[in-house]
This record gives C-alpha cells, structure tokens and sequence, in this order.
C-alpha cells in the first residue's frame, strides 16, 4: 500500500513539467532575488495599494479581476509549451502607479528540462526558466532585456535579474507577479492567454 501510494505520488508529480526545486533553484538563485521573494506579499500590497488609489477605474477592475483569479493546479490537463498573448501591467512605485501595456508574442518552450519562456515581441523582453515550489505556484528566474540587445544569463545583476512567481488561472491562462523589479514599478504582472 505504501508503495502504490508513492508510486501515484510520483506520477502526479511527474505531469508538471517545469525544472523542480529540489535544491536546483537554491543554486542558481541570487541572494538579491531570494530576498525579493521573501518580501513578495509586501511588496504586492503595497503596489496594489498605490495603484488602486491613481489607477483608472477599468484598469483597477482588471488589476482585481487578473489577481483574485484561484491558483489552478500546473499538472492537470495543462501545457504551458508554445505560443502565447503576453501583457505586462506596471503597479506601484511611479506615477501614474497603474500601467496596462497592451498585448504581445510570449513563447515556452521544454528542452527537457522544464518550461522556458522568452518574451519575442515589444521592447522590453524577458527570457528565463520555471522552477516547481507547489502543484499552484512556480518561481520564475529570467533576465530582462531590450529587444535589441542580446539577453545576458540569470545572475548578472540586479539591473538584469528578475524573479516572480507563477499562477495558472485559467485552461489556457497564467499569470506570472514580478516582485520590486529594478526599474519603474513596485510590481510586474505580466499576464498569459492563448
């Protein structure tokens, strides 16, 4: 019985195909980022906060609407592979502290190894890596970067660093919350449809 109950216990756990964080993601991790991600809820409630109070009505309600939507869990019926519509929304920290930027290509891609997302159109782009911390929650490590420039690896600084969390909020919907990024905003949101 112990066994059978391991055995379907793995299989659940088999079907996210994002990197796991079973240690990998403490090596890689940066001590600015991990510090980031300790200070998320904070940082979220303070921008959300800010934006509620200049934001445009609409903008709020979508704001509401995109980060009241439940965490689904990553490992039913879900493929985070190919392409997608990407938008980033700006909280916090600037004036006006409420930026709904419109739609973009986004693509994830596995090698393998996990999921990997590239943002492939605009000009603020981002290229990184999904790591499992829960069945509802991944920690995303990538680099932000101008389209025409070439992406430098995670861990070249925090000018370039970037580091979030990912819910999947719908059958074909995710969302990634981008804590204290380096520029502008207390908080990046970027948001996923197919």
């Amino acid at each position: 019985m112990l066994f059978r109950t391991f055995f379907l216990a793995t299989i659940g756990l088999s079907t996210v195909s994002a990197a796991h964080a079973d240690g990998a993601i403490t090596k890689i991790i940066t001590a600015a980022d991990s510090k980031r991600l300790e200070q998320y809820q904070q940082t979220k409630t303070k921008a959300v906060a800010e934006a509620k109070a200049t934001g445009a009505a609409a903008d709020v309600r979508l704001v509401d609407d995109l980060l009241n939507k439940p965490g689904l869990p990553f490992s039913q019926d879900f493929d985070m592979t190919g392409n997608w519509q990407c938008r980033t929304i700006k909280l916090g920290g600037m004036a006006p502290a409420l930026i709904v930027y419109g739609w973009f290509k986004c693509k994830v891609t596995d090698d393998g190894s996990g999921w990997a997302l590239e943002k492939i159109s605009g000009s603020q782009r981002t290229k990184g890596r999904f790591y499992t911390e829960s069945d509802t929650r991944l920690t995303y490590l990538g680099t932000g970067y101008v389209s025409d420039q070439k992406p430098v690896k995670y861990g070249a600084g925090p000018k370039t660093d970037e580091a979030g969390y990912a819910y999947r909020t719908g059958k074909n919907a995710f969302r990634i919350e981008l804590p204290a990024p380096y520029y502008e905003s207390l908080l990046n949101v970027m948001e996923f449809r197919r």
